[in-house]
């Protein structure tokens, strides 16, 4: 049996069983990193020892019956969540050698429940881009075709799972960074609605946007692990005090009178790739057959969404991230004469092209003069959005659109374009400026053999719904069980 291909739920009724043991699982799914690791490059650090000492203590659990459902389970987090003493870069040279002393809520909740933590894995530099081709410290790559990029920016989350280097990981959205990459790889991608999961040790990128969420092998898998996480944390005061459903128990597989939602805007073939187009078109096909109403809806507004996005998004970047001033913790330039020498000398080398346009863009956003007719504006913009699905969801439950308008696209493609790699999220910015959840299932495969995702968006914290909508999707087609052949 080969254990690194189990999903999460496989293998807890294994480990249950007693038919496997946690130490057995953790040694396979390293010895798949071994294996595969030097050709996606998913991985900034690797943390074995832990991971072990982790195991053995599942073990322990296990054989006292005292078992969870992640108890035993390897998982890689991304480098941007707080890992006390374990190094968290963002994949930013301004960050190469930070050792958080404190670990994230979200790692809190791992380790209370015998997750082991396999290692950190790759993304865009601080979350800034959508094919992990920004991180400062390596490009990872597609594990189903290595020329071509795995999304991001939880680019390594996705291509870790998708290369069966962990049975899941957790992953960060701010504009599409869950979604996006999972559509790309060929797995589950969740983005909670936006205080679902606490942002409590997650290194902010923009903070009324960001949110933390899993990415795993088949929608069991992302349900277990957003249960896992979800749940509200008083020292994040954007997190909401709301009971948490049982996702597990909501996955009937039943949509028998569920109304899917439409888009017209986000089904136009402008850009759009056929592949995409046909894919979505027969997932829409199947939703009819197993029993849901397919209603047609409009979102006016979505066509602001990427400008909208990208005045706010920076806007809070560049006031983040002015905490990195080579005074208090990370990279610090030596040679400089002066403080502004200083700062200015150590910014600039330590952070990469596309976090510095990002803070160029925010601060002009919001210089003096200009912040009403950018940030002000792009703030209303998004009201408007948000009332565009307010509006819709009281015609439909769910509505069905693309991840991304094409697939995987090649490394090095796109990089001297910003404006094409901005416009790669489109489809999914809206969700985060609304603050409802989504999610990417796999629907598909283009003529060039590379993975397609369909998405899902619900009404706030109606994640259980979107996920037995993806569930039903998943029970009658194959896409979820095909894998990347390395």
């Amino acid at each position: 049996m080969d254990l690194h291909k189990l999903t999460i739920h496989e293998a807890q009724n294994l480990l249950k069983n007693k038919s496997i043991s946690s130490r057995e699982l953790t040694r396979a799914v390293f010895e798949r990193i071994n294996n595969v690791e030097p050709s996606v490059d998913a991985y900034i650090s690797l943390t074995k020892d832990i991971a072990l000492e982790q195991a053995e203590s599942a073990d322990k659990a296990i054989s006292e019956n005292n078992i969870q459902p992640l108890t035993g389970i390897p998982l890689g987090i991304k480098d941007l969540i707080c890992t006390k003493g374990v190094a968290t870069t963002c994949a930013s040279k301004i960050l190469e050698n930070f050792i958080p002393p404190y670990d994230a809520t979200v790692m809190d909740k791992l380790n209370a429940a015998g997750a082991v933590m396999v290692g950190k894995v790759n993304m865009d530099e601080f979350a800034m881009g959508s094919s992990t081709e920004n991180s400062g410290i390596k490009i990872t790559k597609n594990p189903w075709n290595l020329a071509h990029v795995p999304g991001g920016s939880s680019g390594g989350s996705a291509a870790a799972v998708a290369a069966d280097m962990c049975l899941g990981s957790l992953g960060s959205d701010t504009g599409g960074s869950i979604r996006q990459p999972a559509s790309h790889c060929g797995v589950v991608g969740v983005k909670p609605t936006y205080g679902r999961v606490s942002r409590f040790g997650l290194v902010a990128f923009a903070s009324s946007l960001d949110q933390i969420g899993p990415l795993a092998k088949d929608v069991t898998d992302a349900a277990i692990l957003l249960q896992m996480v979800a749940g509200y944390d008083p020292k994040d005061s954007t997190s909401i005090d709301k009971p948490v459903p049982d996702y597990c128990a909501a996955l009937s597989g039943s949509v028998k009178g569920l109304k899917i939602g439409i888009p017209k805007e986000y089904h136009t073939s402008d850009g759009m790739s056929p592949d995409v187009l046909s894919a979505v078109q027969n997932a829409m096909d199947l939703y009819k057959e197993a029993g849901a109403e397919l209603v047609d809806i409009s979102l006016p507004h979505s066509e602001y969404a990427v400008a909208a996005y990208y005045l706010i998004a920076p806007a809070e970047a560049c006031s983040n991230l002015a905490r990195y001033d080579a005074v208090k913790y990370g990279l610090r330039d030596k040679e400089s004469a002066s403080l502004i020498d200083m700062y200015r000398n150590t910014r600039s080398s330590g952070f990469g092209p596309e976090v510095q346009r990002r803070i160029l863009l925010g601060t002009y956003a919001l210089s003096a003069g200009y912040y009403d007719a950018y940030y002000k504006k792009a703030s209303q913009i998004r009201t408007l959005i948000k009332n565009d699905f307010m509006q819709a969801f009281d015609v439909c439950d769910v509505i069905l659109s693309p991840v991304t308008p094409t697939p995987a696209f090649k490394i090095g493609e796109n990089t001297d374009d910003p404006l094409t790699m901005y416009l790669s999220d489109i489809f999914t910015l809206s969700a985060n400026l609304a603050g409802i959840p989504g999610l990417s299932v796999p629907c598909g495969i283009s003529q060039a053999g590379l993975p397609i995702g369909l998405q899902l968006m619900g009404n706030y914290f109606d994640e259980q719904r979107i996920l037995n909508a993806a569930y039903c999707f998943e029970q009658g087609t194959e896409f979820h069980k095909m894998r990347a052949k390395l």
